[in-house]
């Protein structure tokens, strides 16, 4: 049985870690309705609202969610007909921060609580403001965890580096931390071949190409609808290996790819596949043709590969893509993106 109604649970997230998680599901367990409320004043680089919110939905898709910044805050005020006001600096004073969180419940939400969840010192004098200025009856405090004994771990330590503190995250999470490389490289160019030795070379996840998985389990066609599909597909394999992938993921070939076959196959493509093909990568590296062209029975000819090397060099300047080409041997490649990575 809930203990209260409405729980509420503050916090930058920045980013959602096990301690986090562990204070947002005792407050769900307690609760008939939970509202989740982040935001920081500055923002960390690459912790945006957008990224925050999408972890609390993913984790925790029950609660009322509200992910602010500036911009965000002056939106629900003005859909609420309420006037804005700006989110208080993470360095102002403890009271300016819990009559913000009071207004924002009550007048700015309509979400007025009963119960307050937290893992710091300013819990109990911040029930107290809510139930002398925001709430309608008593507010209880519950304490979780204050001592970081069941998970001990904080935001500021994760920060500094998520991957190596990546077991204080969830998959969902850490995949949003994983460097992502993609490889790209005409017929016969070694693409498939580097993007498995670096993964062996780095101790981590690859992802194969759908498409000619696809080609070969029906006979070497392809449909004009095929290619959506593999591109869909292949964003969502690239999305279930960054759940285990050990901070770096090799990428054999992207959606650009298959953009390039549709319009070369069908000379159209559909417009969701030109979006997929604006999927972005961390790192983006071109293998050479610089070797003799093998057949194996499924590529074109060694003219076909210079032009789509010359397409992949052309369309990812043209979209202002940074890429590197690699050249010369496995070894020399797998030592070229190793210089890279150290960058990243």
């Amino acid at each position: 049985m809930n203990l209260y109604k409405r729980g509420l649970v503050v916090g930058k997230f920045c980013p959602l870690h096990l301690g986090h998680e562990l204070l947002i599901q005792r407050a769900t367990d307690a609760c008939e309705e939970l509202l989740l409320v982040s935001y920081t004043k500055p923002e960390f680089p690459g912790l945006e609202p957008a990224r925050r919110e999408r972890w609390l939905r993913a984790r925790f898709p029950q609660a009322h969610i509200v992910a602010l910044d500036d911009a965000r805050l002056a939106a629900l005020c003005a859909a609420r007909g309420v006037p804005a006001r700006a989110l208080p600096h993470n360095d102002a004073d403890g009271d300016d921060h819990r009559h913000f969180m009071g207004w924002l419940c009550w007048t700015v939400l309509g979400l007025p609580v009963d119960a307050v969840f937290t893992s710091e010192d300013y819990g109990p004098g911040f029930a107290q403001v809510l139930e002398r200025h925001y709430a309608s009856g008593p507010v209880a405090h519950v304490s979780v965890d204050q001592a970081r004994t069941l998970v001990p771990v904080s935001g500021t330590l994760v920060r500094q580096d998520p991957q190596a503190h990546g077991a204080f995250l969830s998959p969902v999470v850490r995949a949003d931390f994983v460097t992502r490389v993609c490889v790209l490289g005409g017929e016969s160019s070694g693409k498939s071949t580097l993007a498995q030795a670096l993964a062996a070379h780095f101790d981590t996840c690859w992802v194969a190409e759908y498409g000619r998985e696809l080609w070969e389990s029906q006979d070497g066609v392809l449909h004009y609808d095929d290619l959506l599909r593999i591109g869909r597909e292949q964003l969502k394999r690239e999305a279930q290996a960054a759940m285990t992938a050990r901070r770096w993921l090799f990428c054999d070939t992207s959606p650009l790819t298959t953009y390039f076959y549709c319009v070369e196959m069908f000379g159209k493509a559909e417009p969701e596949l030109a979006r997929l093909a604006e999927h972005h990568y961390d790192l983006v590296v071109l293998c050479a043709p610089d070797f003799p062209f093998i057949q194996d029975g499924t590529r074109r000819d060694e003219d076909f590969r210079a032009r789509q090397h010359a397409w992949y060099q052309a369309e990812l300047a043209r979209r202002g893509i940074a890429f590197a080409i690699l050249g010369g041997s496995v070894r020399q490649r797998i030592a070229a993106v190793a210089g890279l990575l150290q960058r990243h």
